[in-house]
């Protein structure tokens, strides 16, 4: 579980990203290329410390490869039946 305040908010980016992505057509190999850079790119600004980002690699790795997050939302009809 990430507690870090900016490792969440990145964490929500990347996730929101994911399933932006996925909505548009990406699929899993072009998302886990995504998420290689984003972390790369975090290693390179020294915007978080290193055991954190292996700590939002960890929890964004398990969120891409859970297949519940890329399914279609369940939309249900409304009950006109009064």
């Amino acid at each position: 579980m990430l507690q870090h305040t900016q490792t969440i908010r990145y964490y929500q980016k990347i996730t929101d990203a994911f399933v932006d992505m996925w909505n548009r057509g990406y699929r899993f190999d072009e998302l886990r290329l995504y998420l290689e850079g984003y972390l790369a790119s975090l290693h390179h600004s020294s915007a978080l410390e290193p055991y954190l980002i292996h700590r939002l690699e960890e929890e964004a790795t398990r969120f891409l490869y859970d297949v519940s997050n890329f399914e279609p939302a369940v939309q249900t009809q409304p009950d006109y039946n009064y």
